[in-house]
Parts: C-alpha cells; structure tokens; sequence
C-alpha cells in the first residue's frame, strides 16, 4: 500500500470516529498501537479535528472574552502537539529509509514527506466539511452549487498532492532525493527565547 493510501485510510477513520462524539473535549480512542506509523497519523488527523473546531469556536462573536483566551490557549498548545507530531512523523522516514545511500544527484525537497501529510490531514477536513456544506439541508441552490465547485478542486487537490507524495517517498527510498528533519524550533512557545514570558519568569 502506498503511503497516500495508508493516509488517506487512517485520516478518514479518524474523521469517522471524531464525529461519533464532535467534541472538542471527547478522547482519542486510538486503535493503533503505540509509536508505529498508523497511531502517529491517526492521532494527527485526530488534533487537526479538534482544532479545526476549535478554531470555529473562537470565531463566535458573542463569545465571552475569558473563553476565548482558553480556547486561544487550547488552540496554541494544539500547534505545538501537531508540530513534535510531524516531527515524529518525519523520523519514522528517516529510519524507514535510514540504509538508503542517495545518489550523487541526489536533491534535497522543499518539504518533509511529513510536512506534505500535514496538508493532506487538512485537506481530508477540507473535503469532509465541504461535503457537509454541500448537503446542508436548510441551504439554498447556489449555496449548493458553490460548495459542489469548491468540493471539485478540493479533490482534485487531494489527487495531486497523494501523487506528489508518494513520488517524495519513492525518490527519497530509491536515493534521488535526501531528507532532512529540522526542529521548527518555535520561539513564541519557549519561556528562555518569547521576551513577555522571559519577563515574567
């Protein structure tokens, strides 16, 4: 099975079992066992899930100040879980492909084969939400009809980037590509580097 496919199947069982509850606060049942490949990307798409929720909640305009900052709080932390999870993610290539000698011509990718599934999470929740819109039984015809367009490309998009990722893990394991795994190294997060926090210690 290609690794699109490994993605494609466990994001869509993650949406599936996100949406029995559709809380933000429910748990995540993971099927899968601990530090393989299939409980790392289950549990992404699972974070991406609670923070796409997140993320609408905020945008309430009559919410209370004070739930907002913990929602905002929330949706920070979320970013830094989702980041040392590409970042785990990104490993298991780097051993996967660890005895892989690249070729002398071999080129270095403007993203980690992690970083690429990262969008392909969001793009699943994409495509997930955009077919709830475009069934919506209270909306009208043209709502319908713009939603169905922007579902098209949202698709088409998926297409694409399943195809680019899999040619990434091809070249990277027959060595015409190389990777590398380079820590965001977030300062905002960090209370020795963000100025307000150093402040307040």
């Amino acid at each position: 099975m290609s690794i699109s496919k490994l993605c494609n199947r466990i994001f869509d069982e993650a949406i599936k079992a996100y949406n029995v509850t559709d809380s933000v606060d429910a748990a995540c049942n993971n099927p899968y066992p601990l530090q393989t490949i299939e409980h790392y990307l289950f549990l992404k798409n699972w974070i991406d899930n609670a923070q796409w929720h997140l993320e609408d909640i905020i945008r309430d305009p009559n919410i209370a100040p004070a739930d907002a900052l913990v929602i905002k709080r929330r949706i920070d932390k979320s970013n830094q879980d989702r980041t040392d999870l590409v970042e785990l993610i990104d490993s298991y290539f780097l051993d996967t492909y660890k005895e892989v000698k690249p070729l002398p011509e071999a080129t270095i990718n403007t993203e980690s084969p992690a970083w690429a599934i990262d969008r392909l999470s969001i793009l699943k929740l994409k495509i997930y939400n955009m077919q709830l819109a475009a069934t919506r039984p209270d909306a009208n015809a043209d709502h319908r009809t713009r939603c169905n367009e922007k579902l098209r490309i949202l698709i088409e998009q998926d297409g694409d980037l399943c195809t680019a990722i899999d040619q990434l893990v091809d070249d990277i394991a027959a060595g015409r590509k190389y990777m590398k795994v380079y820590k965001q190294m977030k300062m905002y997060n960090d209370p020795t580097l963000n100025p307000i926090l150093l402040g307040k210690k």
